[in-house]
């Protein structure tokens, strides 16, 4: 079990968070925690960067949303960058690859 990591580098377009880890049940939390304390634009960017992502269940999914929310309310707007195949295949089952703009890398955006 790998513990969940979070940085945060701001860009001319927003901030990126990077996630490398776990995003479970026992993190998600913290994923939620970050996301909230940023302080989102309208016409900005929420880059969450997923390159670094192990593994993705439902806590984390679900995290992953209340990001996008955030950032919504915010006037913002939110992309998953670097997704793991494995999350990907999750998002597309459930449909959530069309409600995100997903992007190769985080500086694609």
């Amino acid at each position: 079990m790998n513990p969940l990591n979070i940085t945060l580098r701001d860009t001319a377009a927003g901030p990126v968070l990077h996630v490398a880890g776990e995003l479970d049940y026992a993190h998600a939390a913290t994923l939620r925690h970050q996301v909230d304390q940023l302080v989102l634009k309208p016409d900005q960017w929420l880059v969450i960067d997923l390159s670094g992502l192990e593994f993705c269940d439902s806590s984390g999914i679900t995290a992953l949303l209340a990001a996008r929310q955030h950032a919504h309310t915010a006037g913002a707007d939110i992309a998953l960058a670097a997704v793991p195949a494995k999350t990907m295949r999750v998002l597309t089952i459930v449909g959530l690859d069309r409600i995100f703009t997903i992007r190769p890398a985080a500086d694609t955006v």
